[in-house]
């Protein structure tokens, strides 16, 4: 039966000790669903790479800016848009459901036809039924941008983290059955259809949410001008996320095109980890103390302190790491993958910090502030890949590392506008970190460097770093670290 009434109930964040703890529970569950999601990852990557070739990745990862482009054009931004809405209906909700439908339908239909034409462009002949095939996941995926949206809204994060888990576990399995079997690349595109519809089928199951047939497309053409602003920041942040791809593959072979879709999938995971943990409970806490800008920049402030304390130590550490963790777990075969990730997992530490200030930009009601300002940052990455495309693919790769890092004093330049947080403030929050965990592993790889065993050298890298500096920090009372700390043992 629809839910048509409670959708505007009142939400758990009423007070300081609720924000608190509701905020700590989200972090807690979205530290541990990501863990296991990355796990996962893990696993599944290991058994899919040891199986399948760099042309096989290449083959998907010369059509995911397509692919990725139509889902997130499907979703239309209305996920962030039902957040921002100050008392949402089910009628909200069922408009936002038959319009995510109608465009998901509206783009398979596109891309199906436009299918020969970007084969022809990558001058690929085996795309055109691979890239008609994993379009399905548009529809598929339409279903689940309501459902979604209502339990973003009430930071149901363990219903969340149970649905990704499982999503990306059933789907994993069925990728390396296919390609065990023979099925090469599209054992990969399955993965993604089979991802999607557990998706959907679990959200409409944790929500409780269900459509109705009484249609009033009156609340989106509401939501339409904040949730516009979105899908046009979503289409440059896919567009900067996937350029190496498209421009990879029109220059290069889908070799090349594999192990820079390999490395970056490291790469993403590591940050993701810590993003998805700010994403699911940073832009609801924003949005409920948005009348209280001193309230707001004390939030933003904590979780910036919580997100430099495990997001450098992590990424710096898979940079030392990479080659050690690729050859062990992939083979040899991937090793020229290993270096692009040493050089995207630096622009990776500085990722989750972006997505905390967007977050804020965003429940701040500035989706347009949002959008110029990644549209911006896609255009510089495009003209430096295009420019250094000449010097090889670690050029180009460097450079874009360069300008994503130097892209976050942008986003706190936004984000002083909002809560005037000073850039000596920001200074202060991320520079015990950021330059604990940077001399750590420049001294780390130095001492290792002459030990031949590769096991016994990876190992040590990583109880090198981890030790000390979780200590250093203990020792010198880093007041995020103890109350993480509390909070985890509190729980258990």
């Amino acid at each position: 039966m629809a839910r048509r009434d409670g959708m505007h109930r009142h939400h758990p964040l009423c007070n300081v000790s609720s924000l608190k703890e509701k905020t700590a529970q989200g972090l807690l569950w979205g530290g541990i669903s990501n863990g296991i999601q990355q796990l996962l990852n893990l696993v599944i990557g290991i058994f899919l790479a040891r199986q399948l070739s760099q042309s096989d990745y290449g083959m998907v990862g010369m059509i995911t800016i397509f692919t990725a482009l139509g889902a997130s054009l499907q979703e239309g931004g209305f996920i962030g848009a039902l957040n921002k809405r100050k008392n949402a209906t089910h009628n909200d909700f069922n408009s936002v459901f038959w319009t995510s439908l109608s465009i998901g339908a509206t783009f398979y239909v596109i891309l199906f036809l436009c299918a020969p034409l970007i084969a022809r462009f990558y001058d690929v002949a085996e795309l055109t039924p691979l890239i008609r095939y994993i379009s399905l996941s548009f529809v598929i995926s339409s279903f689940s941008t309501a459902p979604r949206a209502y339990l973003f809204r009430n930071m149901m994060v363990r219903e969340t983290s149970i649905m990704t888990i499982t999503s990306l576990a059933v789907s994993g399995v069925v990728a390396i059955l296919m390609a065990f079997a023979g099925m090469a690349y599209w054992g990969l595109a399955t993965q993604t259809l089979v991802y999607v519809f557990m998706v959907a089928t679990l959200s409409l199951y944790f929500s409780k949410w269900r459509p109705s047939l009484k249609i009033d497309f009156t609340p989106v053409r509401e939501m339409i001008g904040f949730s516009s602003r979105l899908i046009i920041t979503n289409v440059f942040n896919i567009i900067n996320n996937n350029l190496f791809s498209v421009i990879l593959g029109k220059l290069y072979t889908p070799g090349d095109v594999g192990n820079y879709t390999q490395a970056n999938k490291w790469n993403t995971m590591g940050s993701s980890l810590i993003s998805n943990m700010i994403y699911g409970v940073a832009q609801p806490v924003f949005t409920h103390v948005e009348d209280d800008h001193e309230r707001q920049k004390t939030v933003l402030r904590k979780l910036l302190r919580f997100t430099a304390l495990v997001t450098f130590p992590l990424m710096f550490g898979l940079a030392l790491v990479a080659k050690e963790l690729i050859v062990i777990l992939i083979t040899e075969k991937w090793i020229q993958s290993a270096i692009l990730m040493q050089i995207l997992c630096v622009a990776g530490a500085f990722l989750p910090i972006s997505t905390l200030f967007s977050n804020l930009i965003i429940s701040r009601g500035h989706s347009g502030i949002y959008m110029w300002s990644t549209i911006s940052l896609c255009i510089a990455g495009l003209l430096v890949a295009l420019l250094m495309a000449r010097f090889g693919i670690h050029a180009m790769v460097t450079a874009y590392v360069v300008i994503s890092i130097l892209w976050t004093g942008v986003w706190l330049r936004l984000a002083q506008r909002e809560v005037n947080i000073r850039p000596s403030e920001f200074l202060r929050d991320i520079s015990p970190y950021l330059l604990l965990a940077s001399v750590l592993c420049v001294i780390v790889a130095a001492v290792t460097s002459g030990i031949g065993n590769i096991y016994l050298r990876m190992l040590l890298k990583i109880l090198l770093v981890a030790i000390p500096y979780i200590g250093i920090l203990w020792w010198s009372g880093s007041t995020i670290l103890h109350e993480s700390a509390r909070f985890i043992l509190k729980r258990k």
